[in-house]
């Protein structure tokens, strides 16, 4: 069932439907909730897990010079909401600590359900840039260096928002609008008059200035660090089975652009002993907050 928000989002861009038309036909034909081509986060082999929110894996090719070697993985999902549910929903994940940049995990911590040993929820007050509206890459790191050093026998989760608009770099900020929110629908209902290269341009800076801040942290990091997206992004590839073109990220589309990811691996130094604890508590932040921090995110 659709709510009346969604029913009145497609009354008033109808250009919506046939994306939504693709995603149900691609669920209901493979039977799926999420991506089950995608791969279990939690039985792959890291102790670091570095996630760049909405990086395709041949950008990343690209644009990459990190040290150690690039694979791919598929995710499990096309968007971070369905990316934390197939690989979090009903863990006990208690030999892991989450540091984010994203809110999502917060949002849907009680249909979630995952028991994270501590979670540090960097996107609260002091993490944010109100300025740009998101979680600088820097920034990030810094909590990411303290949690590594105070929980050293954690696997250890680093979700950056970049490269994820709101877009960073010269061009973000000199072709985007700050207060336009939900740019990828809005590109995808045909109200935006911006030509695809500054979207495209627009990542690639973010994630090259993310990438910057990663390889520093590489180093900072002992053990097996693996460099990935939760999904990848679309910049007008033609959707099925319908063949519209696809913009950003929605849920339920597999396309290869959106769950093709990168898998950088880099060993530095030994491997640490993992060990389960009790979760820490966290404190929790007040669901304004909360939405105003994914709406200025393109969350709305």
């Amino acid at each position: 069932m659709y709510s009346l928000s969604q029913v009145r989002r497609a009354l008033d861009a109808p250009s919506l439907i046939p994306e939504e038309f693709n995603r149900l036909a691609y669920r209901r034909l493979n039977r799926w909730s999420y991506n089950e081509e995608g791969v279990d986060l939690f039985e792959e082999d890291w102790d670091n897990l570095l996630i760049l929110d909405a990086c395709r894996h041949d950008m990343f090719c690209e644009r990459n010079d990190l040290p150690g070697r690039t694979e791919s993985r598929i995710s499990r999902g096309s968007g971070t909401w369905e990316f934390l549910q197939a690989n979090f929903a009903e863990r006990d994940l208690t030999d892991t600590v989450y540091v984010t940049a994203s809110p999502m995990l917060h949002r849907n911590k009680s249909e979630l359900n995952t028991s994270l040993h501590a979670v540090v929820n960097v996107w609260q007050e002091d993490g944010w840039d109100d300025d740009l509206r998101t979680v600088m890459p820097e920034t990030l790191g810094e909590y990411a260096r303290e949690a590594a050093e105070r929980y050293p026998n954690k696997r250890l989760i680093v979700h950056y928002l970049q490269p994820h608009y709101p877009f960073i770099g010269p061009t973000g900020r000199e072709h985007f609008d700050i207060d336009t929110l939900a740019i990828w629908a809005e590109k995808r209902a045909g109200n935006l008059d911006i030509p695809d290269e500054y979207f495209v341009k627009g990542t690639e800076e973010s994630l090259d200035i993310v990438l910057d801040h990663v390889s520093e942290l590489l180093d900072d990091l002992e053990g097996r660090t693996v460099v990935t997206a939760d999904h990848g992004q679309a910049f007008g590839e033609r959707a099925f089975p319908l063949p519209i073109r696809m913009y950003g990220h929605p849920l339920g589309s597999y396309l290869d652009e959106l769950v093709r990811v990168p898998w950088h691996v880099y060993d530095n130094g030994p491997r640490r002993e993992i060990t389960k604890e009790e979760p820490v508590a966290t404190e929790d932040v007040d669901h304004d907050v909360v939405e105003d921090r994914l709406k200025q995110l393109g969350y709305v």
